[in-house]
């Protein structure tokens, strides 16, 4: 189990692309991880503007997106983790953008 924990920390994100249903990243191994948009509702209830402007975190270890407030985590994405955010906190966000 530690080989593979040393492995996924090696695996960086390079480049990120988000359409309309689905969020993609190349990785460091040459994958393209591909999972549902819906997955991360900030990045799903975000602009397409507001969803473009994420940036590498961690040297690639994760992905951030300044003006939704998200992260995102390679080692997440690789092992198909949703966003762990309770529907409290993203009702709280949703009604401060809002306002």
């Amino acid at each position: 189990m530690n080989i593979l924990v040393n492995e996924l920390s090696a695996i960086k994100a390079s480049e990120v692309y988000i359409t309309d249903d689905t969020l993609a990243v190349d990785l460091s191994d040459g994958r393209t991880l591909y999972v549902p948009l819906i997955w991360y509702p900030r990045l799903w209830h975000g602009t397409q503007e507001e969803r473009e402007k994420w940036r590498l975190i961690g040297d690639g270890e994760g992905i951030h997106w300044p003006e939704l407030d998200e992260d995102i985590s390679i080692e997440g994405l690789i092992w198909g983790k949703p966003s762990g955010e309770s529907q409290r906190s993203l009702q709280r966000w949703l009604e401060k953008r809002a306002n």
